[in-house]
C-alpha cells in the first residue's frame, strides 16, 4: 500500500512540475529531469515525452524525433489513438524543420487518417493547416492554398460544435486566415489577400492576439505598397513596430523596419531609407537572425552605393559578405569587390564613352541601312528557293506517309495475331491446370456407371431365374431395381458428358455466344476442379471450401466458358495463396477459400475470398497488367488476371474490385449486369 501511494505521489509531482514550468529553457530542463525520474512506460512518461517533442522540434528537431517516436510507442501500447496522432504530428513538424518535406507531409497524412478514425475534427483541421504551411514554406503557393482552405473549413466546422476557451484554440482561426491571406499576397491576388487579412485582423483585435497583430499590420502595409499608397503603408508599418517590441519578436521587427526602408527608397527619400535599414540591421543583430541581418546589410550597401558614399558602401559590403559566408559556406571562395577607384577618372571615362557612342551610332545607322537591303534581297531569294524545295518535299512526304501507313497496318495485323495467340496460350495453360481436377471429377460418375452396370448384369441374371420359376412378383421387383439403376447410369453419364463439354468449351479459341448461364453451378464446378487440380500437384495440400450460394440467384446472359475461365483463374490464385501461406505458417494455420453469390443493383455479385498470403500494397495496382505475375518463373504466365479483367469489364460490362492485406488474405468481387 505504501509503495503504491509513493508511486502515485511521484507521478503527481512529475506532472505538476511539467505543466507549471514557464520559462522555455527552464521548462525544457525541468522536463528532462522529470523524464529521467519517470522510468516506466506509463501515461506520466507519455505526457513528458509529448511536451519535449513539442518544445524541441524547432531548436533540436533530431532530438524531437527521438522523443516523438517513444511517445508514439507508448501511445500505441495503451491504444491512445489521439496521442498516436499527436506524436505523428510532432515527427512531421521535426522533418519539416529539417527540410525533409516528403517525410513531413507523409506523417501529416498518417496523423489525418488516425484523427479521422476517432472523428477528431480539431486534429484533422490542424494537420491540413500544417500541410498548407509546409507548402507555403516551400513557396509552392498553388499547392498550399487548397490545404489551408480545407483546414479553415474543417476548423470552422469544429468551432460550431465546441465552445472554445483555450487561448491557442481561439487563435487558430486568425492564424489560418492570416496564412491564406499571405498566400494570396505572394501570388499577387491583392483583393483576396486584403479580404482574409481584414478578417484575421478583426478576430485578432477582438481577442487581443498580440503576436499576430504585428504581422497583420505589416502585411496590410505591403498591400498598400503594391497599390502605390505610401502614407497608408507607412501608417501600417508604424503600427506593426510596437507589437513586435511588446512580444520581443526581433525577426518581425527587423522585417518591418526593412519594409519601411524599401518604401522610402521607392519614393527617393534616401535618408529615411538608410535610417530604417540601419534599424532593421540593429534589430536582427540583437537577436542574431543572420538571414535578416544579411538582408538589411545588403540593402544598406545598395543605398550607399547609389549615394556614391563609397566608404559606407564598402563597410556594409564587408558586413554582408561576412554574413553570407556564415550563411552559405560555398560562397567563401568569392573575393570582395574592390571599391577603391578614382571617382574623377570614372567620370572622364564616362564622358569619353558617350562621345564614342555618338560616333558609333552614326556608323551603325549606315551599316544597318546597307544590311537591311542585303537582308531583303536574301529573303526574296530564300523564299523562292524554299517554295521550290517545299513543292518537292511535299511529294516526297506523301510517298513516305503512304509507306508508313502500310507499315503500321501490317504491324497492327501482327499484333492482333500475337494477341490472339497469347490469349489461346493462357487458355491452354489454365486447361492444363484443369486436367487433374477434371480427371478426379470425371472419375466419380464413371465409377457410378461401372458399378450400376455390374449390378444390373447380376440383376438381369436373377430376373431370368425368377421368370423361369414363374415367380413374377419377385421378377417385377427386380425389374424395378434395374430401371432405377438405369436411371442412375443415365444421370452419371450425363454428368461425365457435361464435364467433358466444359473442358472442350474452355479450350475453344473463339469468343463464344452469350446464353443463359447459372453462376451458382459454374462456381461450384470450377471451385472443385481448381482444388483437385492443385491437389494433383501437391498431395499434402488441403483446404476448406466454403460456399454461400444465393438460391434465388437469377441466370444471366453470358459466355459460359469465359465466366468459367474467370472463376478458374480466381480459384487457382486463391488456392495457390493459401497453399503458400500454409507453407509459411505451419500446422496451426487453417487454409480457407470461400465463394459467395448474391444480387444487388440489378447485378449478380460473385465474391471469392481466401486467407492466404495477400497482395503487397506496392504491387496491388499492377496485378491486372498483362504479363505481371507474383509467382516464380515458370509457374505463371502473367495473363490470368489481365484476361479476367477483359472478360468481366469489356466482355460483359461488369466490374472487378480487390480488397487485400499482405499476410491476411484477399477478396475479389465480380459484378455482372443481370
Amino acid at each position: 500500500m505504501i509503495k503504491t501511494m509513493r508511486k502515485i505521489l511521484t507521478s503527481a509531482f512529475l506532472l505538476f512540475i511539467v505543466f507549471t514550468a514557464n520559462a522555455q529553457s527552464k521548462k525544457i530542463d525541468t522536463l528532462r529531469v522529470a523524464l529521467s525520474k519517470a522510468t516506466e512506460a506509463d501515461t506520466v512518461r507519455l505526457n513528458i515525452l509529448r511536451e519535449l517533442a513539442r518544445n524541441y522540434f524547432i531548436s533540436k528537431p533530431d532530438s524531437a524525433l527521438l522523443f516523438a517516436q517513444e511517445y508514439y510507442d507508448i501511445a500505441a501500447k495503451f491504444k491512445l489513438v489521439k496521442d498516436q496522432a499527436s506524436a505523428l504530428n510532432s515527427m512531421a513538424n521535426s522533418y519539416i524543420t529539417l527540410g525533409d518535406y516528403v517525410k513531413g507531409f507523409s506523417f501529416y497524412f498518417k496523423a489525418i487518417k488516425l484523427n479521422e478514425s476517432i472523428n477528431n475534427v480539431q486534429g484533422i483541421a490542424v494537420e491540413y493547416s500544417n500541410i498548407g504551411s509546409g507548402y507555403t514554406a516551400k513557396q509552392e503557393y498553388l499547392k498550399a492554398l487548397p490545404y489551408l482552405q480545407l483546414g479553415l473549413k474543417t476548423w470552422l466546422r469544429y468551432t460550431k460544435t465546441h465552445k472554445l476557451t483555450i487561448h491557442s484554440q481561439l487563435e487558430q482561426t486568425a492564424i489560418l486566415l492570416l496564412n491564406i491571406s499571405e498566400v494570396f499576397l505572394y501570388t499577387h491576388h491583392i483583393d483576396s489577400a486584403e479580404h482574409y487579412l481584414l478578417l484575421s485582423y478583426a478576430d485578432s483585435k477582438k481577442n487581443n492576439f498580440t503576436d499576430l497583430l504585428g504581422n497583420i499590420e505589416r502585411d496590410l502595409g505591403e498591400i498598400e505598397v503594391t497599390r502605390g499608397h505610401k502614407n497608408a503603408a507607412l501608417q501600417y508599418f508604424r503600427h506593426s513596430i510596437p507589437y513586435s517590441v511588446t512580444i520581443e519578436d526581433g525577426e518581425m521587427l527587423s522585417v518591418t523596419y526593412l519594409s519601411t526602408a524599401n518604401l522610402y527608397h521607392q519614393y527617393k527619400q534616401q535618408d529615411s531609407a538608410e535610417y530604417y535599414a540601419q534599424k532593421a540591421l540593429d534589430a536582427a543583430a540583437a537577436q542574431r537572425y543572420l538571414q535578416d541581418f544579411y538582408n538589411a546589410g545588403k540593402v544598406l550597401y545598395t543605398y550607399y552605393e547609389e549615394d556614391h558614399n563609397l566608404p559606407q558602401a564598402y563597410k556594409y559590403l564587408k558586413i554582408t559578405t561576412a554574413t553570407k559566408d556564415s550563411l552559405f559556406s560555398q560562397d567563401k571562395v568569392k573575393q570582395l569587390l574592390s571599391l577603391d577607384f578614382d571617382e574623377k577618372q570614372r567620370q572622364r571615362d564616362i564622358e569619353a564613352a558617350q562621345i564614342q557612342l555618338r560616333n558609333n551610332i552614326r556608323m551603325y545607322v549606315l551599316i544597318a541601312g546597307m544590311a537591311i537591303l542585303v537582308v531583303l534581297a536574301f529573303i526574296f531569294w530564300r523564299a523562292n528557293k524554299a517554295r521550290t524545295k517545299a513543292y518537292n518535299l511535299l511529294h516526297k512526304q506523301k510517298d513516305e506517309i503512304d509507306f508508313q501507313k502500310a507499315k503500321v497496318e501490317h504491324t497492327l495485323a501482327e499484333l492482333k495475331s500475337t494477341q490472339t495467340q497469347l490469349i489461346q496460350s493462357e487458355k491452354m495453360a489454365s486447361l492444363g491446370e484443369l486436367t487433374a481436377g477434371i480427371a478426379h471429377e470425371i472419375q466419380n460418375p464413371l465409377n457410378f456407371v461401372n458399378n450400376f452396370s455390374e449390378v444390373n448384369t447380376e440383376l438381369l441374371a436373377e430376373l431370368k431365374q425368377e421368370i423361369s420359376a414363374k415367380n413374377y412378383e419377385e421378377a417385377s421387383a427386380i425389374a424395378d431395381d434395374i430401371i432405377g439403376n438405369e436411371q442412375k447410369i443415365n444421370h452419371h453419364g450425363k454428368r461425365a458428358d457435361a464435364i467433358v463439354k466444359g473442358m472442350l468449351q474452355h479450350s475453344q479459341s473463339g469468343t463464344g455466344a452469350k446464353e443463359l448461364t447459372s453462376i451458382n453451378a459454374l462456381a461450384d464446378e470450377y471451385m472443385r476442379l481448381a482444388y483437385h487440380g492443385l491437389r494433383a500437384k501437391d498431395k499434402s495440400f488441403n483446404a476448406e471450401m466454403i460456399t454461400h450460394f444465393d438460391p434465388a440467384l437469377p441466370e444471366i446472359t453470358a459466355i459460359g466458358q469465359d465466366i468459367g475461365r474467370v472463376m478458374l483463374n480466381l480459384f487457382n490464385n486463391a488456392f495457390y495463396a493459401v497453399n503458400q501461406q500454409q507453407k509459411k505458417s505451419g500446422a496451426d494455420y487453417k487454409p480457407e477459400v470461400s465463394v459467395t453469390t448474391s444480387t444487388g443493383n440489378n447485378q449478380v455479385i460473385i465474391n471469392v475470398k481466401d486467407n492466404g498470403v495477400g497482395i503487397p500494397d506496392a504491387i496491388k495496382d499492377k496485378i491486372m497488367q498483362p504479363f505481371f505475375t507474383t509467382k516464380p518463373t515458370g509457374e505463371g504466365t502473367g495473363l490470368g488476371l489481365s484476361l479476367t479483367y477483359d472478360m468481366v469489364v469489356k466482355g460483359h460490362g461488369g466490374s472487378i474490385q480487390v480488397n487485400t492485406k499482405e499476410g491476411e488474405g484477399s477478396e475479389f468481387m465480380i459484378s455482372i449486369p443481370v
